[in-house]
């Protein structure tokens, strides 16, 4: 527990920036990433939620032709943010021996809330209409969902492990708990971690979509997405990946690293309550961050920042006020809060990477990402959140917290201290 972990490099493909830099300019900026679908098959199904936030970059724009046909969408959205990580962190070639890396001490740990549906549902199509003889042999690697796990840890010869979380929206984030776990163990020197989702398909949409889950703001896409607000109606679906190269410290400090932030601490616990709602108290949520603060040896009080899970539903935003108000006390009127869902859409498992990407880069950055389209706040949820302009952080140690919830009671947070 004594080992001290950094974060070295930062990848990511959203909706609102195919990489860091983009991401990080449009989050400051307020920018919504949630458009109308221009596919035949949106008509074609009538779906009844017509737009989602895909990615701004394909992946078939950075990744080679036989790469994009031999990875579902999931993990070449995956691939994408790792390259782009594992670059970020000086290491150069994809080889870790040349970066000064021991493979046998250096793991992956990835999470997907679905996996490779469209690989699937495609599959089952073809087999219906063509026969068994047309199924691709390549179908289950692609479908699997450890198959960004796998194929990351093949590019990039991590021979530690490589874990897979599947917990829903609380994934990605469970993924920076894991690798906090191997780190602080002593089994590995070096993780590459994160989440990723390509699960913009027909089925996702409409089984969301039935479960009142998702918004219906048909002629209003950008604004769809609105966490806090009276007027919210549900999610934003979303797509992308988030990557981040954890070492420790005395790994970090040999290879002369450039360090972002601190991974100070994470939790993860279970509602035990319902499959898909919220403890309506926030009890697990509640637990989760008090376990991630006492895993980083930090008070509540040293907490300035939060980027939330806030999916913009009307029954799971107030729990999750809940359950900060059970944790920070009165000390929650001087947090201030990031929603940035209401720009990236709800991006399932790898919701909590790219938002942890989000947290390392406010504190790094000293700057609070705005939260838009909160237009008129919930009274039930009187919290300071950043609107219109960025918020300046100031000086001084401070830690900030990512906080992710999935359906099946799962809770997932991390902790972050400045550098």
């Amino acid at each position: 527990m004594s080992k001290r972990l950094v974060i070295t490099g930062l990848g990511a493909t959203t909706p609102i920036g195919g990489d860091v830099p983009t991401l990080w300019t449009n989050a400051l900026a307020g920018t919504p990433g949630a458009r109308t679908l221009e596919y035949d098959w949106v008509e074609k199904y009538q779906l009844p939620v017509t737009f989602a936030a895909e990615v701004a970059v394909e992946p078939a724009e950075v990744l080679s032709r036989p790469e994009t046909k031999r990875m579902d969408r999931s993990t070449q959205l995956g691939m994408v943010a790792s390259r782009e990580a594992w670059a970020d962190a000086g290491f150069g070639s994809a080889n870790p021996e040349e970066g000064g890396v021991d493979p046998l001490r250096f793991a992956v740990s990835f999470a997907t809330g679905i996996g490779g549906v469209w690989t699937l549902l495609n599959a089952w199509d073809t087999l219906r209409e063509k026969g068994p003889r047309r199924v691709m042999p390549m179908t289950v690697p692609m479908l699997m969902p450890n198959g960004a796990a796998g194929a990351i840890s093949l590019a990039f010869g991590a021979r530690a492990g490589a874990r897979t979380s599947v917990s829903a929206c609380a994934s990605g984030v469970e993924s920076l708990v894991l690798a906090m776990d191997l780190l602080r163990s002593g089994q590995v020197d070096v993780v590459l971690a994160g989440g990723t989702e390509g699960s913009i398909h027909p089925l996702p949409l409409a089984a969301f979509g039935n479960m009142q889950a998702l918004s219906r703001r048909n002629d209003d896409p950008a604004a769809a997405s609105r966490p806090y607000d009276v007027d919210r109606d549900g999610f934003v679906m979303g797509e992308g990946a988030g990557v981040l190269v954890i070492e420790t410290e005395e790994h970090a400090a040999a290879r002369g690293a450039r360090v972002y932030a601190e991974l100070a601490g994470g939790a993860v616990t279970a509602d035990a309550h319902h499959i898909t709602a919220p403890d309506p108290e926030g009890l697990g949520a509640t637990r989760a961050i008090n376990q991630a603060l006492a895993s980083a040896s930090a008070a509540p009080t040293d907490v300035t920042h939060v980027n939330a899970h806030a999916t913009s539903t009307p029954k799971g935003d107030i729990p999750e006020y809940t359950a900060m108000k059970a944790a920070f006390g009165e000390h929650t009127d001087s947090i201030c809060v990031s929603a940035t869902k209401s720009q990236t859409g709800h991006l399932l498992g790898a919701a909590g990477a790219v938002e942890s990407v989000l947290t390392v880069k406010a504190l790094a950055d000293r700057k609070a990402p705005v939260t838009i389209n909160l237009d008129n706040q919930d009274p039930e949820i009187p919290l300071d959140v950043v609107t219109g302009t960025p918020r300046e952080l100031g000086d001084g140690d401070q830690v900030a917290i990512c906080s992710s919830f999935g359906f099946g009671g799962h809770n997932a947070v991390a902790a972050f201290r400045t550098v």
